[in-house]
């Protein structure tokens, strides 16, 4: 490794490595004996020749789920363990908002359960995803077979583009777009997440088709069908900037300071989590297609590459939207059709407000005064 830094062709993949390669290398540490399948090749258990027992496994476990247990690769301990505690939490949540939803229905009366039943049903389907996006680590931990090579290529982009879908109709909602409004959101998302699954489905089955059932793929062909997912993306991160530049810069004299403090605070946890997610989409497809090549550790680190990309991006979807949405609405705040962050009829800080010289205060004293001055002779 320091020869390899010590290299001009690795000075400028430097900040890339520093944060990533000190936590692979503490849990990608294992035995030199051990035997590593490749992501993109599909090795039947019956071919593994290694027969010694694995510290922390049984005897008679197959060598395809090694990485569950085995101590001296602790990556997959790590992982699973954080894994398993997102999605438990991801259902609590889910279970939580069924139950207050519930609750709602009962007592509210059928105007408020209609002006806020899209933003609960979105919320259902994001938590879904987020607790799917925990779900499948463990098919990037155990190895790659003919069963988890299709869960792999469909259900990774599945999830995150139904993710970041529910952000994308979550920001058109706040920005006051009327499509994205009461009902409106949830379709936005499901319309969005439908493209997704259609295209993972043509990709699998071309590929399926292509390697006659064996299923085998190139860690670049896997990162192009990111694309789409990408999109939804970067879109979702402009959206929100936008969102959270309009919150900081523009006033509405008929919202309350709580309000116009809490639409501002969730406009800003939205784009905090976009832009973490940026971030972490970056690393793992810089280190997926270039750094683990250069640096030699290819295939060894692709699969905890993507591991550790899905458990990280999965606490940061559920802790910085997932949380907060949920104790948004239990706090019983969400309204009707008034989201709390609509921007139709917002107007500068100038405008509208008594002593700073509005037009609408202008027309009324100019008004005044020439009527004043009409009944008293026109005096100047």
């Amino acid at each position: 490794m320091n020869m390899a830094f010590s290299s001009e062709k690795y000075k400028s993949l430097f900040p890339l490595l520093l944060l990533v390669y000190v936590p692979l290398t503490c849990l990608c540490q294992s035995n030199n004996t051990t035997t590593v399948s490749p992501t993109n090749t599909t090795t039947p258990s019956s071919n593994v020749t290694s027969q010694k027992p694995v510290s922390g496994c049984g005897a008679g476990l197959d060598p395809v789920y090694r990485y569950l247990c085995d101590r001296r690769a602790a990556w997959g301990i790590v992982l699973e363990t954080l894994a398993s505690s997102g999605f438990l939490f991801s259902m609590i949540l889910l279970v939580g908002l069924l139950l207050w939803s519930l609750w709602i229905s009962c007592v509210s009366t059928r105007h408020h359960r209609s002006s806020i039943g899209g933003t609960v049903a979105c919320m259902f389907m994001f938590l879904l995803a987020t607790g799917g996006i925990f779900a499948i680590t463990f098919s990037f931990i155990i190895r790659s077979t003919p069963q988890t090579c299709p869960t792999r290529i469909f259900l990774f982009s599945v999830f995150f583009s139904l993710a970041f879908s529910c952000l994308l109709a979550r920001s058109l909602a706040l920005l006051g777009f009327a499509a994205a409004r009461g009902w409106g959101e949830p379709a936005v998302a499901l319309g969005l997440f439908t493209v997704q699954v259609i295209i993972s489905t043509e990709w699998l089955i071309l590929v399926l088709v292509r390697d006659k059932e064996t299923c085998e793929y190139s860690q670049d062909e896997f990162v192009m069908l990111q694309i789409y997912v990408m999109c939804l993306l970067a879109i979702s991160l402009i959206l929100s900037l936008h969102l959270l530049c309009r919150s900081c810069f523009t006033y509405s004299y008929n919202y309350t300071g709580r309000a116009r403090q809490h639409g501002r605070t969730q406009a800003t946890l939205l784009c905090l989590t976009l832009l973490l997610s940026s971030c972490i989409w970056v690393v793992w497809i810089a280190m997926l297609t270039k750094g683990n090549p250069d640096l030699e550790h290819r295939p060894k680190w692709d699969d905890p590459v993507i591991s550790i990309a899905l458990v990280v991006n999965g606490w940061v979807l559920l802790m910085g939207h997932g949380l907060s949405q949920v104790a948004y609405l239990c706090r019983g705040e969400a309204r009707s059709k008034d989201v709390p962050l609509s921007f139709a009829g917002w107007t500068s800080p100038s405008a509208d407000i008594p002593g700073l010289g509005s037009q609408k205060e202008g027309k009324e004293n100019g008004s005044f005064e020439n009527d004043g001055d009409n009944r008293r002779g026109n005096r100047p």
